[in-house]
């Protein structure tokens, strides 16, 4: 099973409290119901980080990144700018929709064994908002107000798109916008399907936490102008608008869920650091639910340690947690027919009519159960 990876974050909007379910059997015929180029949204069709190019940019755009390989591109920049010599390459795999490019992916570029460290990418390369705001204290001040770190990442790396090839960031932002917030499955989030690709969902909880998610990614936009504010002297370098005015909400929430695909909840690291994004992580990992392997922080860089052996040319595998498919369809866009972190919700109730309700009430009480019980089985 190949997907996303991550340590992702769900903080960034309300949530509810319980996983959402989706049987195996139903995640099958989720999957295989849905046409493949329907899952790659028409919201795709401008760039991830930012608006549409115009037909004729958008023709120099295609000849130009025609004459070298993205891929290349992206591991030359991390090479220049300290990467160490590492055991790994990206390859790439044909795109669902024929009107997107290819899907990159991390593989070995040698045998593996495990244990064995696959990239270690240092700091200097890791987005996070310590480096972004520079400062640690406005960072937490941001994120235990109404703004979170995703939205703080997606609006950091909207206004360096516009600085251009001048950016820093120029080919892991190209990067991104290639990966058009799709993991290894090449299916987009579910925040991104149109009305009618979400009635494909009718009859799951998910749908509504899809719909309250979406709600929360508004709720944020209309925050946004705070970062801008309380973050004056970062935003400064930029010749632009404030934010709810250089961008639509659309285009918002194209680089949110893109992010929310990509980041990396990093262990035992200051509250700035948390959630890091790192080149050669997702989406370009693949996902295994099987899998232990995780992105961790490390003196001076991120590393990823492999938990199996590989062959030369093989996918590289990460785990992202103990998450129910619900949350992986909903963060990522896919399902793992082999989670065995997935749920059902089975919702059971004493009936008020019975004649011995209050005896069995009792006996639930005493076994610490309700009248009315929900279990995850």
């Amino acid at each position: 099973m190949e997907g996303v990876t991550t340590c992702f974050h769900t903080k960034c909007v309300s949530l509810p409290a319980r996983p959402i379910p989706l049987s195996r059997w139903r995640n099958r015929n989720l999957v295989s119901s849905i046409p493949r180029r329907s899952l790659c949204v028409s919201a795709s069709s401008s760039d991830t980080l930012l608006a549409a190019r115009s037909p004729k940019e958008e023709d120099t755009h295609s000849k130009v990144s025609s004459k070298g390989d993205d891929s290349e591109d992206l591991k030359l920049w991390m090479d220049k700018k300290g990467l160490p010599p590492c055991k790994v390459l990206l390859k790439e795999r044909p795109a669902h929709d024929q009107n997107h490019k290819p899907i990159h992916y991390v593989a070995a570029s040698e045998d593996l064994q495990k244990g064995d460290v696959a990239f270690s990418v240092p700091n200097s390369l890791v987005v996070t908002l310590e480096r972004v705001l520079g400062n640690e204290t406005i960072a937490e001040l941001l994120t235990t107000n109404k703004l979170s770190e995703l939205a703080c990442l997606a609006l950091y790396l909207m206004y360096e798109k516009k600085q251009g090839k001048k950016s820093v960031w120029y080919p892991y932002i190209r990067e991104l916008d290639r990966q058009r917030g799709r993991g290894q499955l090449d299916v987009e989030s579910p925040l991104l399907w149109s009305e009618a690709e979400l009635e494909y969902l009718t009859g799951s909880p998910t749908k509504a936490e899809v719909l309250e998610r979406a709600e929360g990614i508004k709720r944020e936009y209309s925050e946004l102008d705070t970062v801008w504010f309380m973050a004056g002297s970062l935003f400064q370098q930029y010749p632009f608008d404030i934010p709810t005015e250089a961008f639509s909400f659309e285009i918002f929430k194209q680089a949110f869920v893109a992010i929310q695909s990509c980041v990396v909840h990093l262990q035992n690291v200051s509250l700035a650091r948390r959630f890091a994004l790192v080149p050669l992580g997702p989406p370009l990992l693949a996902y295994c639910s099987n899998c232990k392997a995780m992105l961790t922080a490390v003196d001076g860089a991120v590393e990823l340690v492999v938990d199996r052996a590989y062959k030369a040319g093989d996918p590289i595998v990460a785990w992202c947690g103990p998450q129910p498919n619900a949350k992986l369809l909903l963060n990522y866009g896919f399902v793992d027919e082999d989670n065995p972190y997935d749920r059902i919700i089975v919702e059971a109730a004493l009936s008020t009519d019975d004649p011995q309700y209050q005896d069995k009430r009792l006996v639930a009480q005493r076994n610490g159960k309700l009248s009315q019980q929900v279990f995850q089985v």
